[in-house]
């Protein structure tokens, strides 16, 4: 096996490599549940319906059909995995409990299908997840012992880390999910930016950022999805994502749950940085499910150049 960052020339597969990794036989186990279950949303996605579903999840926004079908594939899969003792996703409204032992056994957060709405213009699309030893969810990302994403697009990828480092797997003709990248490393700057949300909406502060970025050249790339969105500056080695406070959101957008801190870790894990512009977000501890943060990700310099302007340094 090749140790370098970059694409490995041998075809190892997911359990193959899970198996190496001096973890778990639950941990192997689970991780293997979570990409067969993406193989079934991938096939929703390819075919399912793109109308709404009639109901709403618990932040009271409409569910897409394919927001409660992918979340149902995913639920089935975890709570049969037998090693999942509790629950949390986006689309429900309060915590899944799987079985009360929870002795040798973890608890999921996921976004079954964050950016659905993508879906009907036919742009990539994510499930997002992170996993905590035992049964408490509502604790710092910083207690995670694994997270991923599976990124649907022109190709289906799965990134994931377990605190050894951030690996890439891509899915081959036979559905099967093959090492392609390893060790996975941010540079310390970048030259890309994806801003969300509406910037006559942002502070001066950030506003300021934006102009510091442009002005030393960082190119606008924003897809309007997150995971395609970190997916390319995690892949690319560089960049910055940022959701800031809004006028009229000022806890930003993002689930720190579902969304944040996976994300969070993998991108630590790759030698980058996550903040919500003044403290860490994997050290942001949890109130609640629904609870959202602003947030600053990518490479470690362009996010602390993010906290010194919110400070007023800049």
């Amino acid at each position: 096996m090749p140790t370098e960052p970059g694409k490995t020339k041998f075809q190892v597969d997911l359990r193959q490599h899970l198996r190496s990794q001096n973890i778990s036989d639950n941990m192997v186990h689970l991780i293997c549940e979570i990409a067969e279950a993406s193989k079934y949303v991938i096939n929703a996605i390819r075919t399912g319906d793109l109308g709404v579903a009639g109901t709403s999840n618990l932040y009271g926004e409409e569910q897409l059909a394919l927001d409660v079908l992918s979340d149902r594939i995913m639920r089935k899969r975890l709570i049969h995995s037998g090693v999942v003792c509790n629950i949390a996703s986006e689309e429900m409204d309060e915590i899944f409990e799987v079985t009360s032992n929870p002795q040798g056994m973890f608890s999921v957060a996921y976004d079954p299908l964050d950016g659905s709405s993508l879906v009907d213009v036919n742009l990539a699309v994510g499930t997002i997840v992170g996993i905590y030893q035992g049964c408490d969810l509502l604790q710092p990302g910083r207690n995670m012992v694994g997270a991923m994403y599976i990124l649907y697009g022109p190709r289906v990828s799965l990134v994931y880390s377990v605190g050894k480092g951030v690996f890439e797997f891509t899915m081959n003709q036979l559905m099967e999910y093959t090492l392609t990248r390893e060790n996975v490393r941010m540079k310390p700057a970048g030259d890309i930016y994806s801003p969300g949300g509406l910037r006559k909406k942002y502070s001066p502060e950030n506003e300021n950022f934006i102009r510091y970025l442009e002005d030393k050249g960082s190119k606008l790339r924003y897809s309007g999805g997150f995971v395609p969105d970190i997916n390319q500056i995690l892949m690319k080695g560089k960049g910055v994502f940022m959701y800031p406070a809004l006028d009229d959101a000022p806890v930003g957008k993002l689930r720190l749950l579902f969304e944040l801190n996976p994300m969070a870790f993998l991108i630590e894990q790759a030698g980058g940085s996550a903040t919500n512009g003044e403290v860490r977000i994997l050290d942001v501890n949890p109130e609640g499910l629904d609870q959202r943060c602003p947030v600053y990700i990518g490479c470690k310099e362009d996010v602390a150049k993010a906290g010194q302007f919110l400070k007023g340094e800049c």
